[in-house]
């Protein structure tokens, strides 16, 4: 059973296409990463999987549960967890805390919200367990606006670790790091849980070709191509239309 499914995926607004008959699957533990040009409609294509934009035909599955028509919410409810190209989170509060609140909301205790914390310390040890994972134990005590983008970037993936889910969407990543901060995320990503299925957006070769499993060519909404990194190397149409344009 792959985690993710589409089939025959396709959105347009008005004559717009956006995309365009996209077939493509993710397995469990997989890191699958989507490359394409600007305006290739990778980010649309990622909306659709969590549920921000509503397909116009063709059918989104996770783990063989058809969430076409679902709302984010219920996507996010059965294993799903995605990150922005812009970051989302509390900035005044402390790593631990914006770890700890996303555990919290996937727990019972979301329910009793005059609980204090430090009544709940199998939260904080799970914060802290998620915060190892995404290498910020030592400064978890922080508060995040005092963090460097690139540190916020590892948080906010924390933040989605803290869902448990079966399926990790990052959209780019890596955008706007520095050349240090970007070998961070590539030393973190094999890290994270082994039966994690990441599908990742991501323009940087580097990064694409040091983290996937398998890669699929986005291309005026369609797929161009998809298969090992390899062979999406070999491939002269790919070549042509994306890997030899200048980064």
């Amino acid at each position: 059973m792959s985690v993710l499914r589409t089939e025959h995926l396709s959105r347009s607004f008005g004559s717009l296409v956006v995309t365009n008959d996209v077939n493509l699957t993710v397995e469990r533990g997989e890191r699958h990463v989507i490359i394409g040009p600007n305006g290739a409609g990778k980010t649309s294509l990622v909306n659709q999987i969590a549920g921000q934009l509503r397909p116009s035909s063709g059918r989104i599955f996770i783990k063989d549960i058809d969430v076409s028509r679902w709302a984010p919410h219920r996507i996010s409810r059965i294993g799903v967890a995605r990150t922005f190209q812009k970051n989302n989170l509390f900035v005044n509060l402390s790593v631990l805390e914006n770890v700890r609140l996303a555990v919290q909301a996937r727990s019972s205790a979301r329910f009793n919200p005059f609980t204090p914390a430090r009544k709940l310390p199998d939260l904080a040890t799970r914060a802290e367990t998620i915060l190892h994972t995404v290498q910020l134990i030592g400064g978890h005590s922080r508060i995040v606006r005092d963090l460097s983008y690139g540190e916020q970037r590892q948080l906010e993936i924390g933040v989605a670790l803290a869902g448990e889910p079966d399926l990790l969407l990052l959209d780019e990543p890596t955008s706007g790091m520095s050349p240090a901060e970007t070998a961070r995320i590539i030393e973190l990503i094999p890290h994270l849980p082994k039966d994690l299925a990441i599908l990742m957006i991501e323009h940087d070769m580097k990064v694409v070709f040091s983290l996937a499993d398998r890669i699929t060519v986005l291309y005026y909404g369609e797929v161009l191509a998809s298969g090992a990194p390899a062979e999406i190397q070999d491939n002269p149409r790919v070549r042509e239309v994306y890997l030899g344009m200048a980064h």
